[in-house]
């Protein structure tokens, strides 16, 4: 395996480990992490409404996300996903005028950018260099 190969696997194993355990951790406390949101947003321009579904999706996604990427499983999808959940990060952190995690997601994105642009290394997994996936 070449050294690009190589650095990709671990860029993508990285990335879903780091999102796997995010959701895993969150997911007994669910409720409580869903609370904890939805108080973050209050005083912010988003209703309620708009905050509990995304409150309570986001550790399932993440988890899923999360084990796509460490399984190779789809990744181009994975990423993808990856990618929007992080637009919709960014976008509820502006709202809330929380700079300090917009600036944080911002180097997921990039991230996320980088493993898209080089997905042509990725080699190790179980659908991989699959253009369709």
């Amino acid at each position: 395996m070449d050294h690009k190969k190589l650095a990709y696997f671990f860029a993508r194993i990285t990335l879903g480990v780091n999102f796997s355990i995010h959701g895993l951790v969150r997911l007994p406390k669910l409720q409580g992490f869903a609370e904890g949101i939805m108080k973050g947003f209050e005083g912010t321009m988003l209703p309620e409404f708009m905050v509990i579904p995304f409150a309570y999706a986001i550790p399932i996604v993440e988890l899923i996300l999360g084990i796509m990427l460490l399984l190779g499983l789809y990744t181009n999808k994975a990423l993808a996903t990856s990618a929007i959940l992080m637009i919709v990060l960014i976008a509820g952190s502006a709202f809330k005028e929380d700079w300090g995690a917009v600036s944080t997601q911002m180097l997921y994105a990039l991230y996320i950018f980088f493993l898209i642009f080089f997905q042509e290394n990725n080699s190790w997994s179980l659908i991989a260099n699959k253009k369709t996936d």
